[in-house]
């Protein structure tokens, strides 16, 4: 008997249109033949829509059509063990969600928590390491207590004053990132050369979130390397950024107008295997579970310096993830496949 996969798109987040992109990808190269699906979709106000219509008005962001939809919400009545239609109070079943959300409200845990509540099994890492890994600050904290490097930096709140922040970066060598704490994709993220820039990049920080870290720049360039598994884990290639300038933001990553990407990386086969095992350390470190990307920094001095986690990694047939792993044999098909077995096993 097939199992019912609903896949969940956009989400009430900065990085919505990015959801749309992937998830019609993931949707797509679902195996038909062993699952049934559901598509769920959510709005840009928070809104939760069984979605009947078209696969591809969803990457277009035209699938809010009202003859297509129907207003719906997630049970935590664990006998439910699926969605509510609103409007006719009829209860549909699902065997497993796959979040394919990226950014706050479907990336940091809050949506994983709401699922665990309900008793549904879904795609990926747990409430607890997603939303440690969407919080750069203490996620920086916990790998650097087990022995590996991070950049220095510090965190603040939106209600401190400039002149507190100013002073307390003091220490801090430019050029430095300024970021929102929870933000992906690279929003509100500005690299600032002199203080005098400081203010415009607390300001833009700000509009992604209350919190904010000021980190200083590592002098290499970024590796990244995917994972997939709960307790056998399979490493994919590493591979590389190069930035003709600046550093790899939003429109980068999704135009490589002036920044390439190599994979694998230009180092050698044993750098590589050095970086793969630094990021498979950080997985567990940080508790993660189905699949996520482990980016670094790789230092003229072959020091590997943490950056982040990406929890639910872009998830398009030529994304960086599912690109890795091809590059060891894994298609994009049986990457979702295994993600959605992985899910069940939990």
């Amino acid at each position: 008997m097939k199992k019912t996969v609903a896949i969940i798109f956009g989400g009430c987040s900065s990085e919505y249109e990015i959801s749309l992109v992937s998830a019609t990808s993931v949707i797509r190269n679902v195996n038909r033949d062993k699952y049934n699906i559901l598509l769920i979709g959510i709005t840009k106000n928070g809104d939760f829509y069984l979605y009947n219509g078209d696969i591809n008005d969803i990457e277009k962001d035209k699938w809010l059509n009202e003859s297509k939809i129907q207003k719906i919400t997630i049970s935590t009545n664990r006998s439910d063990h699926g969605i509510i239609i609103l409007s006719t109070n009829e209860i549909i079943k699902i065997d497993i969600v796959f979040p394919v959300l990226h950014g706050q409200n479907g990336e940091d845990g809050r949506l994983q928590g709401l699922l665990e509540l309900a008793g549904i099994k879904y795609v990926g890492c747990d409430m607890i390491s997603s939303a440690l890994c969407m919080d750069k600050y203490l996620a920086h904290k916990i790998v650097a207590l087990n022995g590996f490097l991070v950049p220095r930096s510090y965190l603040f709140d939106k209600k401190d004053s400039y002149d507190w922040i100013k002073s307390k970066i003091n220490d801090l060598r430019f050029p430095l990132f300024v970021k929102p704490l929870k933000a992906g994709s690279s929003f509100g993220i500005t690299k600032i050369k002199v203080i005098n820039e400081l203010k415009q990049a607390l300001k833009e920080a700000f509009k992604y979130d209350n919190k904010i870290i000021v980190e200083e720049n590592i002098d290499g360039f970024e590796v990244g390397c995917a994972i997939l598994g709960n307790d056998k884990l399979i490493i994919g290639e590493v591979d590389e950024i190069e930035l003709e300038d600046g550093f790899f933001d939003y429109f980068e990553k999704y135009n490589l107008k002036t920044s390439k990407i190599h994979l694998p990386a230009r180092i050698s086969r044993e750098e590589r295997e050095k970086i793969k095992e630094t990021a498979l350390a950080i997985y567990k470190i940080l508790g993660c579970s189905g699949f996520a990307r482990v980016d670094m920094f790789y230092t003229k001095d072959k020091n590997i310096v943490f950056n982040e986690v990406n929890t639910i990694p872009g998830c398009t047939a030529h994304s960086r993830y599912p690109s890795m792993l091809k590059e060891i044999g894994i298609s994009f098909e049986e990457v979702i496949d295994f993600l959605i077995e992985l899910g069940w096993e939990k």
